[in-house]
């Protein structure tokens, strides 16, 4: 069995261009799906947030429309209740030893690019586990967390690594639009990264050596998935 960390933005709002707050938080497809898969595998997964607060799922996720449907959207409410206990005491990042688990998972949700882009603690932790050849598996906007992790010379860890993301075309036809603050994409592009995307809102995930990426919420399960033949024997 493996231990793996999810760590979960616990944003409840971003910024927008306009100065406007837009309510936001993970979505809830990504935790759910990733979660279920792992865990349906046999293995361990703790939670972690900044601060140790409970992470807010993102209303529009819920929607019918959103999820997939109404089935589906009950579905991800029922699982993400079942999992109150521990999304009410999360994991505090900053005391997280990343020695401790073989894998990070970074669901998104726009909450990702109104905390963990910068949270300090992350990155540390991403710097440790890359140095470990942990596996470390953002997805959608969760890639937004590896801006934090800089290497002790200054430079991004992740420049020159192959990834994917939520892409500007996929935020400015389905996200938040020409409002959005800034775009996930661009930014890995300026520090550096090589992005690969594919088709817009379809699964699409790359993996370059211990770190796998995911494109969108229909990643969510091949993240999962590809995490699950990543780990240590």
């Amino acid at each position: 069995m493996a231990n793996i960390l999810m760590v979960v933005s616990a944003a409840d709002s971003l910024t927008m261009r306009d100065g406007s707050e837009h309510p936001t938080g993970y979505w809830a497809e990504e935790l759910v799906v990733s979660h279920q898969t792992l865990t349906g595998a046999g293995h361990a997964v703790q939670l972690a947030t900044p601060g140790g607060r409970k992470p807010t799922v993102d209303a529009v996720s819920l929607t019918a429309d959103a999820a997939g449907g109404q089935e589906r959207a009950e579905g991800f409410r029922t699982y993400i209740a079942s999992l109150d206990a521990e999304l009410s005491a999360p994991l505090v990042l900053a005391d997280v030893d990343a020695f401790a688990y073989d894998a990070i998972v970074l669901p998104g949700g726009h909450g990702p690019m109104a905390d963990l882009y910068r949270d300090a603690d992350l990155g540390t932790l991403l710097a440790q586990a890359d140095r470990a050849g942990k596996v470390i598996a953002p997805f959608c906007h969760g890639p937004a967390g590896l801006l934090s992790a800089t290497a002790d010379d200054g430079t991004f860890v992740y420049a020159g690594r192959r990834l994917t993301v939520f892409s500007n075309e996929e935020e400015l036809g389905g996200g938040t639009g020409p409002n959005t603050p800034w775009f996930v994409e661009d930014a890995l592009k300026e520090k550096g990264a090589v992005v690969d995307n594919g088709a817009a809102w379809s699964s699409h995930v790359v993996r370059d050596g211990n770190l796998i990426t995911g494109q969108n919420p229909q990643s969510s399960e091949d993240v999962a998935k590809e995490v699950l033949k990543a780990l240590p024997d």
